[in-house]
């Protein structure tokens, strides 16, 4: 079998928090869907977020949908290959699409994208979310945000914390942490989160707001230290570690998430049937587990709470973007 294709594993019975329709009516609304292999685009490459949590959710779609979810990779410009060719795939349910977590910043960030965000997608489900955890360097005198922070103020400009990239979710978590506390730290670009971990961890910058799953081994061992989680409840995999909000600085969430969306035009039995079925794998227990286990928090829902997500953050990094000056390429 081809590795990218994982033939579903067995559902169980629907669970009660599956929102309306039912399972059974959505069943009967498209008895015949699916009749064949469905592609799951996912814009990133293969061992990224994006594809683990589409492999985890695929490799466990059921009995329900009877067929196998072939996950297909297509990385390249910030995710916005993957989405155009999801945009432009036929609205028949057998190409979806799971986004990277910059897929409601892109538009604030590109002068002109080949798909409307919005209006040619159709919101599925979410599927989960990814918290960023805020380490420093061993180094640094602060073991608290709150003492970071007056760190910062006392010293303007001698801090610095890394980024994995411009525009994407580490850098609009250093500067908004900047805004909201106002701090003067320097933001240092990097390509990728590997790099930015190293050096931090090195000391060459001081703090980095990294995934949880990156930071954890750094942080077991001490070579880190965690201040806060970027979520506004604690995670898992870091329980003892408070939320920015606890922390001191009420309101602060950046929090990336994966959803999976089907092309303008799907019809609606189908996209119902696929929130149904979606759902109620995102109830398993073992799902649940495993993506605890990789600091993920587990979705779910209706499409509607997806599509108000996306809205939602839509506008909150358009206005963040423009207030720290970000120009559009």
């Amino acid at each position: 079998m081809n590795k990218r294709e994982f033939v579903l594993g067995s559902l169980g019975a629907a669970c009660l928090a599956v929102p309306k329709p039912s399972l059974t009516q959505s069943l009967s609304k498209s008895s015949d869907y699916p009749n064949k292999p469905i592609h799951l685009i996912v814009p990133s490459d293969a061992g990224g977020g994006t594809d683990y949590a589409a492999r985890a959710v695929g490799s466990k779609l059921s009995d329900l949908l009877g067929q196998s979810i072939i996950v297909d990779d297509r990385p390249g410009a910030a995710g916005n290959i993957g989405v155009e060719q999801g945009a432009r795939a036929e609205p028949d349910g057998y190409t979806l699409l799971m986004p990277i977590t910059s897929f409601p910043m892109n538009p604030s960030l590109y002068l002109k994208l080949p798909f409307d965000t919005e209006k040619d997608f159709v919101p599925i489900v979410k599927v989960c979310s990814a918290p960023l955890v805020l380490v420093v360097n061993t180094d640094v005198k602060a073991n608290t945000l709150q003492e970071l922070i007056a760190l910062a103020k006392k010293n303007p400009g001698m801090l610095n914390y890394a980024n994995s990239g411009n525009g994407t979710s580490s850098h609009l978590a250093g500067e908004l942490l900047k805004k909201m506390a106002d701090a003067q730290i320097m933001s240092i670009n990097y390509k990728g989160g590997g790099a930015a971990i190293v050096d931090t961890v090195a000391g060459r910058v001081q703090m980095y707001f990294s995934t949880v799953p990156a930071a954890f081994p750094n942080i077991q061992a001490g070579r880190l230290k965690a201040l806060a989680v970027s979520s506004t409840k604690r995670v898992d995999m870091l329980p003892d570690v408070p939320t920015a909000d606890e922390a001191g600085l009420p309101g602060f969430e950046v929090v990336g998430w994966f959803g999976i969306f089907a092309p303008k035009g799907t019809p609606e039995a189908i996209t119902q049937k696929l929130n149904v079925a979606i759902n109620t794998v995102l109830q398993r227990p073992d799902i649940r587990a495993h993506f605890a286990k990789e600091g993920l928090v587990t979705g779910g829902g209706s499409q509607e709470d997806l599509r108000k997500l996306l809205q939602t953050d839509m506008a909150k990094w358009n206005k963040l973007i423009k207030e720290i000056g970000i120009q559009p390429i």
